[in-house]
């Protein structure tokens, strides 16, 4: 399964997650459906801004397979 989503978190924001004091995220995908999964696979995505733009999660059986930043 495939979830489009943008986010818009600055670094501070994200601070939190990147220590592991908050281990998952939640995002709405375009189609309106919630989804949650290790902040972690955000951490690649980090600059000293924060984590902006448009993104692509693939699941399958609900297991992460991959995270891709498209814009």
């Amino acid at each position: 399964m495939k979830y489009y989503f943008s986010i818009n978190i600055s670094a501070n924001e994200f601070l939190p997650y990147y220590q592991g004091t908050i281990k998952d995220v939640v995002v709405r995908a375009t189609d309106g459906t919630k989804v949650q999964f290790p902040a972690m696979h955000l951490r690649k995505h980090l600059t000293s801004s924060g984590i902006q733009g448009y993104f692509c999660l693939q699941t399958q059986q609900n297991k992460f397979l991959s995270l891709i930043k498209l814009k």
